[in-house]
């Protein structure tokens, strides 16, 4: 999420006509189309954030992708040698944002709100901690852990959180 993601079409050369057909989980369908001819582009119903890079073949920018750019983007390019296509399935990676603090029994929570897909939470020393997890709206996953310490005396311990888009740790005495 935030970054620019770029897709590319099948490389061909004498291209005639290149076609994406946007098919997002949430709202409607765009279509992007190139005329080589003409040298022309056109859009239908696809933001701002989308558009043509020409180097050296054809292919899709994203910019600033979000959750909502999430689906199948297919690109059909028409050409002396024939007609063919590529298909993507593009899934958002959103990092959680990672808190650590002391609950009112002094007991150390991990908090990794809003992540796609859910993070898996650990602590570095041994706990018996049950993870739960809250999902919301957008497809974000909130995962919250107590430390639940197998000793007493135990004052400092660091949580860690997994997740595809990077790992976070952090850590406290309560």
């Amino acid at each position: 999420v935030g970054h620019s993601s770029m897709l590319a079409c099948p490389p061909k050369s004498n291209i005639t006509m290149v076609t994406w057909k946007i098919s997002p989980k949430v709202g409607g369908p765009c279509t992007l189309g190139y005329r080589a001819d003409q040298n022309k582009t056109d859009r239908t119903n696809c933001s701002d954030s989308m558009t043509w890079k020409f180097r050296p073949d054809p292919a899709l920018e994203i910019r600033q992708v979000g959750i909502a750019h999430e689906g199948d983007y297919t690109c059909e390019v028409v050409a002396t040698e024939g007609n063919f296509h590529e298909t993507y399935h593009l899934t958002v990676l959103v990092p959680p944002r990672l808190t650590l603090y002391c609950d009112d029994q002094g007991t150390p929570v991990c908090k990794a709100a809003a992540g796609k897909p859910a993070a898996q939470v650990s602590w570095v020393l041994e706990s018996n901690s049950t993870p739960k997890e809250e999902g919301h709206d957008n497809g974000t996953v909130t995962v919250l852990s107590k430390f639940m310490a197998y000793s007493t005396n135990v004052t400092n311990t660091t949580c860690i959180v997994s997740h595809p888009a990077g790992n976070q740790s952090k850590s406290i005495a309560c």
